[in-house]
């Protein structure tokens, strides 16, 4: 099987050994039984690994065309993995406009490990080269990025940081593999949280590394077992069942996101629309040539500004007030209060982030439906 569709739908099927359930069942179990003490099974004990927790993990890997996935607690948990395998002292150079939680982690972890952390606009080829001149341990991406969804050339940049010796990170959360594989584009690792677009239902929380290389792979795993960064049985049986309708419902919600954006530019109240589906968008090119969707996230400004734009998220009815995206269900947030709050007000300036800035997280209602409660929040006086 080669298609993207039909793996995706299969993911964790006819895996039951005990009862020949179609479904893998939901496992709970903290502990296996061994047969030998000397000799674990394929499963000893919950947080090292568990059934549900393999499937996931295998599945991850075949749709991010990786040798190994390992399955975290949380999206940023995944992220933390990957910081684990750096020694003290790693230079790392980061997207300067990645998700505000990464941030917090990064500058946490910087303070403590003794990090060089350095912040680059990595969509402009000349900051990222100087940016890695130095030499770096790790180059972390984030594209498209949340929720300004600037755009990395992938190829170019993960070519830059493996001149300059880094592993490549890069968080696909946005997209998943169903729209962009940045393994394919030359990168070590894709992180994503399975919370999002992955999973799709807003009801689990969950992270995962796909590692283009399998020794990492496993010191990753080790590093999730011996800090217990790891998911739970109905947290990863949940995330199985939504993978297997992501390609039709990141199909879907990039059509409506786009229609969405479409409609929000002929607004005469609407100031700026972020993005790539657009051809206006000054990433458009590179995402049309690297991705195979533009994904479900957007983010506008109101020429009226903060208060207009606090004002609109409370008047929407069919997008609810909400930190997350990807889901079936259309989300809004006003991320410098929300979902980058963490990051100083200088840091959000640095990213773009204003305080009048709304991200869309656009579900499967009929685009249509959320066009009009759009611009009903944004009409009203």
């Amino acid at each position: 099987m080669t298609d993207f569709r039909t793996r995706a739908v299969r993911a964790g099927i006819n895996a039951d050994p005990g009862h020949g359930g179609v479904v893998a069942p939901v496992s709970v179990s903290a502990a296996y039984r061994r047969v030998d003490p000397d000799a674990p099974g394929a499963f000893d004990y919950g947080r090292t690994g568990q059934p549900g927790r393999a499937l996931l993990a295998g599945a991850i890997a075949d749709l991010e065309g990786a040798a190994a996935a390992v399955i975290a607690a949380s999206g940023m948990a995944a992220i933390d993995l990957v910081l684990n395998d750096l020694p003290n002292g790693a230079r790392i150079v980061c997207a300067h406009d990645c998700y505000g939680g990464t941030r917090r982690l990064m500058d946490a972890r910087a303070a403590q490990r003794g990090f060089d952390l350095v912040y680059a606009d990595c969509t402009d080829e000349r900051a990222l080269e100087a940016a890695l001149a130095p030499g770096a341990d790790l180059l972390f991406l984030e594209t498209p990025s949340n929720p300004r969804l600037r755009v990395t050339d992938l190829e170019r940049a993960c070519a830059l940081g493996r001149r300059a010796g880094a592993v490549v990170a890069v968080d696909n959360t946005v997209l998943t593999p169903a729209l962009q594989r940045p393994l394919e584009l030359g990168a070590d690792l894709s992180v994503s949280s399975v919370t999002k677009m992955l999973n799709g239902h807003s009801d689990m929380v969950g992270g995962a590394v796909a590692c283009a290389d399998a020794e990492r792979a496993e010191r990753l795993a080790w590093w999730a077992n011996a800090a217990g960064a790891c998911a739970g049985g109905f947290d990863v049986f949940l995330a199985l069942r939504g993978l297997r309708t992501l390609p039709l419902r990141a199909g879907a919600q990039s059509e409506s996101a786009l229609a969405v954006a479409q409609a929000l530019v002929l607004h005469p109240a609407v100031a700026r629309v972020d993005y790539p589906g657009l051809a206006g968008h000054p990433g458009h090119g590179v995402a049309a040539r690297q991705q195979s969707g533009f994904g479900p996230l957007l983010s506008f400004e109101l020429a009226g500004g903060v208060a207009a734009a606090k004002a609109c998220v409370l008047r929407l009815k069919l997008f609810t007030l909400a930190q997350s995206l990807g889901g079936v269900e259309s989300l809004a947030a006003i991320p410098a209060t929300m979902t980058h709050a963490a990051m100083t007000p200088e840091a959000r300036r640095e990213a773009g982030v204003g305080d009048g800035l709304v991200r869309l997280s656009v579900g499967l209602e009929a685009p249509e439906d959320l066009i009009g409660d759009l611009h009903a929040a944004i009409n009203q006086p």
